[in-house]
């Protein structure tokens, strides 16, 4: 953790507060979306290929999202910045094509429905991070 000379942390940690929930919703998604899509690739891969491999890719994200919103540091604020956006883009673009192409998603993803599976939080998720990220960024640096 950082201090800056005010004694107060720097923005620059993110696992503080109400970061340390946001880190634990993600952690839960972490594990349910791999187990999920082990489970799916195990057992129902040639039903829905697709599908599955959608479930994979957002546990992959998940993951990715929970380690960089623990770390501290400017690479890694980019490295949670990209995965909140990825899942932000992955729940919209998934969840538009579910309803509007049902077909094309006969099993479910994470993300199907915009997470109606999930109680919809796959679809506020990503909103919160980005508040958070955004509360919690790091400080320019200065140049000249």
């Amino acid at each position: 953790m950082t201090v800056e000379t005010t004694g107060k942390k720097s923005p620059d940690t993110r696992n503080t507060g109400p970061g340390r929930l946001l880190i634990a919703v993600y952690a839960v998604f972490a594990i349910s979306a791999t187990a999920r899509a082990g489970y799916q690739i195990a057992t129902k891969f040639a039903d829905a290929p697709l599908a599955h491999i959608l479930s994979a890719f957002a546990a992959l994200v998940y993951i990715v999202a929970t380690i960089s919103l623990a770390k501290p540091g400017r690479t890694w604020f980019k490295v949670s910045l990209a995965a909140v956006l990825v899942e932000m883009v992955g729940v919209l673009v998934v969840g538009a094509v579910s309803l509007f192409d049902p077909v094309a998603f006969p099993h479910d993803t994470v993300w199907s429905l915009f997470g109606r599976g999930y109680g919809f939080v796959p679809l506020i998720l990503p909103v919160l991070g980005l508040l958070w990220l955004y509360r919690r960024r790091p400080a320019r640096e200065r140049r000249g």
